[in-house]
């Protein structure tokens, strides 16, 4: 059954999907470091932003001394940007906030901000190994072959996926590694703080144990950011296989 998601200025929508989408189209109204200027939408983003402090409460208050604006923003981080609300406090303090996670009413799980940490404690090495393939086999035209389909894709069309274990489950054993599998220790992970876009480990020592972990578990490749679904049972040829070692 659908979940409903009312809002404090009496906004209501029927579900989730739909609140989304409604938020979606708003953000797409507007260009990067515009001001949220129709009244509307502020009130909605205001009161979205009210259920954002009390879902998130052992978190820094994103209101903090009060509303002043709403701006769009480019986030950006390793190999990736996408456009999000920020808000601007009375105090003139910015901070972002994810408009998906107010309306979906739940915090992420310590899995999935290990995963996050995770995530990030490499992807400065998978956007490099992604361009010394491109720089050692690409022909004339710039193009590589994704390793699924055999189809030539551009940089910009492609990405470097794990062909084998998958992500996930090299985070698992490392986890497992470090007799973390019940529960992550706390101070582990980076405190939600204003304008911290993602979640980083707080000790640099576990981001590079992490990283070598991974380098000697992860099969790469290269694939193509559209192609078709493969079915669990299609085989997978790896023309290319890619070690960090």
């Amino acid at each position: 059954m659908a979940k409903s998601v009312q809002l404090s200025n009496g906004r209501l929508w029927k579900s989730q999907k739909a609140a989304k989408k409604h938020f979606s189209e708003m953000l797409a109204r507007y260009k990067d470091g515009e001001h949220i200027s129709n009244y509307q939408d502020h009130s909605d983003l205001s009161a979205l932003l009210e259920r954002f402090d009390l879902i998130f409460a052992d978190g820094p208050s994103k209101i903090g001394a009060g509303i002043k604006r709403f701006e769009r923003r480019l986030n950006k981080g390793d190999g990736w940007s996408s456009p999000g609300f920020w808000v601007i406090r009375d105090d003139n303090t910015p901070t972002d906030f994810s408009f998906p996670n107010a309306v979906d009413g739940r915090p992420k799980s310590d899995a999935e901000e290990f995963s996050v940490a995770c995530h990030n404690a490499v992807s400065r090495d998978l956007l490099g190994m992604k361009q010394r393939q491109f720089d050692h086999f690409a022909g004339p035209d710039g193009l590589i072959a994704c390793d699924i389909t055999g189809n030539l894709v551009a940089y910009s069309e492609a990405q470097l996926s794990h062909a084998h274990p998958p992500f996930g489950i090299i985070v698992k054993e490392f986890r497992k590694l470090k007799g973390w599998q019940d529960s992550i220790p706390p101070g582990t992970l980076t405190a939600s703080a204003d304008a911290q876009i993602s979640t980083h480990f707080a000790d640099d020592a576990v981001a590079r144990e992490f990283l070598n972990f991974h380098h000697d578990r992860a099969v790469l490749r290269i694939i193509g950011k559209d192609r078709p679904p493969i079915s669990m049972s299609a085989t997978i040829n790896i023309n290319r296989p890619l070690r960090f070692r």
